[in-house]
C-alpha cells in the first residue's frame, strides 16, 4: 500500500494552487478505481503541506474531509483562490485535469 500512497502523493504535485482534482479523477490518473484508497493517501499525507492534500475534494465538487477539519480545508482552498460556496467548489471552474 505504500507504493500506491507514494504515486498518490508524485500525482497529487501536478494539482497547481488555485485548482482541485477529485479523488475519483487522482484514481483514475493512477489507472485505478481505488477512490476510498486515494482518500486514506491524503489522510496518512505525511508531506503536507507540501503535497497538497487539502486541493483533494469529492466529486460532487463538496470540499470532503480533511484530517485537521473540513473548516481548516476551506480555509487554505480559499487562500489558494478557489471559491467554496456553501462548502462546495464548482470543478468546472477550479477542476484540474491530468493529462
Amino acid at each position: 500500500m505504500r507504493n500506491f500512497y507514494e504515486e498518490c502523493y508524485n500525482i497529487l504535485k501536478k494539482v497547481p494552487k488555485g485548482k482541485v482534482t477529485t479523488y475519483k479523477n487522482l484514481a483514475r490518473a493512477l489507472n485505478s478505481k481505488a477512490y476510498r484508497a486515494v482518500g486514506t493517501a491524503m489522510n496518512k499525507n505525511p508531506y503536507a503541506p507540501k503535497i497538497p492534500c487539502h486541493r483533494v475534494v469529492n466529486s460532487d465538487g463538496k470540499a470532503g474531509k480533511f484530517a485537521h477539519g473540513t473548516a481548516k480545508k476551506v480555509k487554505m482552498l480559499r487562500s489558494e483562490g478557489v471559491d467554496v460556496v456553501d462548502g462546495k467548489i464548482d470543478l468546472k471552474k477550479f477542476g484540474f485535469k491530468f493529462r
